[in-house]
């Protein structure tokens, strides 16, 4: 039965790409892919418009912050995400992604004495790996996140499963536990369980992490 299930499930994957289960970068051809991520220290609002089945334009704000509140930046970029390989399995799908932007940062240090602003170009090239079946999530990322003497590189690893099979019309839970630091703004790494839910072209996910901070994500494809 699971695998009568998969062999019907695994087809429309493919055909839509990103779908919530992989929260890849990108939604299927000639769609529109709008995302959000946001904390107390990390806000990001992404869209972007896929011209091919491996190929998406877009743009993205991000407002980033340090711990002790003393570093807050604010980057506005253009994004390009491309598909660099997929391998497809009988029971599950991987997929290897490149997604980089440049833009402009803005940025507010008061940890040097006084209030020091700037406004500096940024690249963001990045990749992003990805594994799934229809009970089980992977992912692991890594970005550069470089202007002029900065460094934010940030790296992400998240995994999870769902709590029971579910035809692809129908709301799935799913349980995701998350560890992700960004370089220069967070000397710890920031471990976040999250409950997700699923519906065809949409997700949404809100959790607590471990310094009962609350966080919540949604990714919508039209």
């Amino acid at each position: 039965m699971i695998y009568n299930r998969c062999k019907v499930l695994l087809p429309l994957l493919t055909m839509l790409l990103s779908q919530p289960t992989t929260a890849g970068p990108m939604g299927f051809d000639e769609s529109f892919m709008a995302m959000g991520d946001f904390n107390n220290n990390w806000r990001e609002s992404f869209i972007n418009y896929a011209i091919t089945p491996g190929d998406a334009f877009g743009i993205s704000a991000t407002y980033m912050r340090a711990d002790d509140k003393t570093k807050s930046r604010t980057l506005e970029e253009i994004i390009y995400t491309h598909l660099l390989r997929r391998w497809n399995m009988p029971h599950a799908q991987a997929n290897l992604w490149f997604q980089g932007g440049i833009g402009t940062l803005q940025g507010k240090d008061e940890d040097i004495g006084k209030d020091h602003d700037f406004d500096k170009i940024m690249v963001t090239p990045g990749v992003q790996f990805d594994y799934e079946t229809t009970r089980i999530y992977f992912q692991v990322s890594h970005r550069l996140y470089r202007a002029s003497d900065i460094n934010h590189d940030y790296t992400s690893v998240r995994a999870g499963f769902s709590f029971y099979e579910s035809d692809y019309d129908k709301t799935q839970p799913w349980l995701i536990l998350e560890a992700r630091n960004m370089n220069g703004l967070s000397d710890k790494i920031e471990i976040t369980p999250m409950l997700r839910l699923i519906d065809k072209s949409f997700f949404v996910e809100a959790g607590m992490n471990t310094d009962y901070k609350p966080r919540f994500n949604f990714m919508f494809i039209f």
